[in-house]
């Protein structure tokens, strides 16, 4: 099995160009342990010079960890991420030489992806950029020195550890909990609550509405990519639930699965509340592969092997499905792309059970297992707000209250 890396990379230049220097570092994608950090200080240079540089360290210490593997860059600069996916042109020369020796980097890796994030999610990137900075400016706790260490398990490596998830997000301290602690208690996916602090700044609220009932799930039948439709029954809860959103008012915008059980879900909200709807392929269900269609018991008793490893790590997937690490990541991607485009909106995003599970689970610094420790109902609407700075607060979970 291809191991998966995250790296998170930051650059700044005090002045720009001034006093510059970079961070880097590099988790495993499924525990969150921290492998390996680096930063350094540039001397004087630019903010684009100095995140390249970041990018280019961080994508160096993955592969002289593991080389071969599949990494996932987490950058708070669009210009970095965009340029670097291939999206926007690079028309200045001196850039172009950058990202070349960036794309030198990746050289020994698998695929390489590139997710832009919120600053508020980028901290710890940031905080080793700004040691950089501080040593190229002269003042004093700065280091010059590039930093590398290996998670153990125990001691300053695993308690830097982050969310135990794959594209966790990664709150400020001043948050509700703080997932910087992750792995203090040596127990996976676990955190250590900080302390508490109220969220700062403006929040983006998500309404998350599970689509209606279909055929499978009305027979509590895995439902993942099969595009199956919505029952009678489904469609009036649809409908019940377009109702109760409109009477609520305030929807800036929908955001759906391209299943269709969830276009339908969403085009009831769209002409009650009057609002456009745009589809996002990450927030589709999770493939099931040969269970799709199957109850739970039938995919037991045909393949007790691959349903006790599913049940016990959530890199396993279904026989020629999905793991449930791999829908996080994606569904991680999807939340970052509709923070970035609806700043401080109201947005109703149509879901799955798993999609709509793992952002509740990102939103509490949950571990894995909470996904099977969540029931939502079809048609249920559940509600997060998620503030600029970092923190998330749930509002509601599950709620039915239309149906009744």
């Amino acid at each position: 099995m291809t191991r998966r890396l995250v790296v998170e990379a930051d650059g700044g230049s005090r002045g720009n160009p001034g006093p510059a220097g970079y961070g880097a570092l590099v988790t495993d994608a499924l525990t969150g342990e921290v492998l390996a950090e680096r930063f350094d200080s540039l001397g004087t240079t630019t903010n684009n010079v100095a995140e390249y540089s970041g990018l280019v360290a961080g994508l160096q210490a993955a592969g002289e960890l593991a080389p071969g593997a599949d990494v996932e860059v987490r950058m708070d600069s669009k210009l970095v991420v965009e340029q670097m996916s291939g999206r926007w042109q690079i028309k200045d020369p001196n850039m172009r030489k950058l990202a070349a020796t960036a794309r030198q980097a990746m050289g020994g890796l698998g695929r390489v992806s590139y997710t832009w994030v919120p600053r508020a999610r980028n901290t710890r990137a940031d905080k080793l950029a700004n040691q950089a900075m501080d040593a190229a400016a002269g003042l004093s706790g700065g280091s010059r020195s590039r930093a590398a260490r290996s998670g153990s398990g125990s001691g300053e490596g695993a308690s830097r550890a982050a969310d135990k998830e794959p594209g966790g997000a990664q709150p400020p301290a001043a948050g509700p909990a703080s997932a910087g602690d992750a792995a203090a208690n040596g127990e996976p996916g676990r955190e250590k609550v900080r302390g508490w602090g109220p969220a700062r700044g403006t929040a983006t609220t998500t309404l998350l509405l599970r689509h209606g009932q279909t055929p499978l799930s009305a027979e509590r039948r895995f439902a993942g990519r099969g595009d199956v439709p919505l029952t009678e029954l489904g469609r009036e809860q649809a409908d019940a639930a377009a109702a109760r959103l409109a009477a609520r008012g305030g929807i800036d915008v929908i955001v759906s699965s391209p299943l269709r059980r969830a276009r339908r879900t969403a085009d009831a909200v769209a002409q009650a509340a009057g609002v456009a709807v745009v589809t996002d392929e990450d927030l589709a269900e999770t493939d099931f592969g040969k269970w799709e269609g199957m109850t739970f018991g039938e995919a037991g008793a045909q393949f007790p092997g691959e349903m006790a490893a599913w049940l016990a790590d959530p890199d396993a997937a279904p026989p020629g499905g999905e793991s449930f690490a791999a829908v996080g990541h994606r569904v991680q991607a999807a939340l970052d792309r509709l923070l970035a485009a609806y700043p401080g909106q109201t947005v109703v995003v149509v879901s799955h059970v798993t999609p709509i599970k793992t952002l509740l689970r990102h939103a509490l610094l949950a571990p894995q297992a909470a996904l099977f420790r969540i029931h939502l109902d079809v048609a249920s609407l559940s509600e997060v707000d998620w503030f600029d700075d970092g923190p998330a607060v749930v509002r509601s979970v599950n709620d039915t209250a239309h149906l009744r």
